[in-house]
């Protein structure tokens, strides 16, 4: 390893899709080139290519008597990873207004008690979090504003704050599907031809567009709080 590599901040960028070739998999492998050319060392989490089990178990449910329970060996190597990492990246496709169930999975497995909370001093205190949340709906759709609220509301002050995170930010990238999709005043779901040629290429563009920005943004906001 070489002084800079020893010196490189970590990036943990985890992806919650079952999809390799999925729109989320391919944002979230721009948005770790983005941050390896901005320095850092990527530490890539596919949730579904691990085989990671979102779902608790005896071993990692929360004791509320003993925070220095002992979980399994599967949930402690997650952790571990969380503590090397300097800023933690989630790239997700937005599941009713949430996270797809292996993401919430790991937050409630791996971000348990004893560990990311639970203590008067946060172990993950000062780590920075940016949740990239792809999602179907048209930018022009009202349900988008409350939609960033119940996110923003859920993982930014439910989950990151909650866990000593000193920055979180919620990336809401609308207009992921390639049949526009937006919901009129009387509550109908109106989906749209599919784009296809050129026009998809333009909004697949202006989609990548608009995620590096919010990862350069991001990275801007790091080295000025550094």
């Amino acid at each position: 390893m070489t002084q800079h590599d020893s010196q490189a901040r970590t990036a943990l960028v985890v992806v919650a899709h079952h999809r390799t070739d999925s729109l989320t998999a391919h944002t979230a492998r721009r948005a770790a080139a983005r941050l390896e050319a901005a320095g850092y060392r990527i530490d890539l989490l596919d949730l579904h290519a691990e085989g990671f089990d979102p779902r608790m178990n005896m071993s990692d449910q929360p004791d509320w008597g003993n925070r220095e329970k002992t979980y399994s060996d599967e949930a402690h190597a997650h952790m571990q990873r969380i503590l090397d990492a300097d800023v933690v990246v989630a790239v997700f496709p937005v599941y009713w207004q949430s996270v797809p169930a292996i993401l919430k999975g790991w937050i409630d497995r791996v971000w348990n008690y004893g560990f990311a909370y639970g203590r008067s001093k946060p172990r993950l205190a000062g780590k920075r979090m940016l949740w990239l949340g792809l999602a179907g709906a048209t930018a022009d759709d009202p349900i988008v504003e409350g939609m960033q609220t119940v996110l923003e509301t859920n993982l930014s002050e439910g989950i990151a704050y909650y866990c000593g995170f000193s920055h979180s930010t919620v990336a809401l990238l609308t207009d992921a599907e390639d049949r526009p999709q937006r919901v009129d005043a009387e509550g109908n779901l109106l989906i749209g031809e599919a784009v296809a040629g050129a026009e998809r290429e333009a909004q697949y563009a202006d989609l990548d567009r608009r995620a590096r920005e919010f990862v350069e943004g991001f990275v801007a906001e790091e080295l000025v709080a550094a």
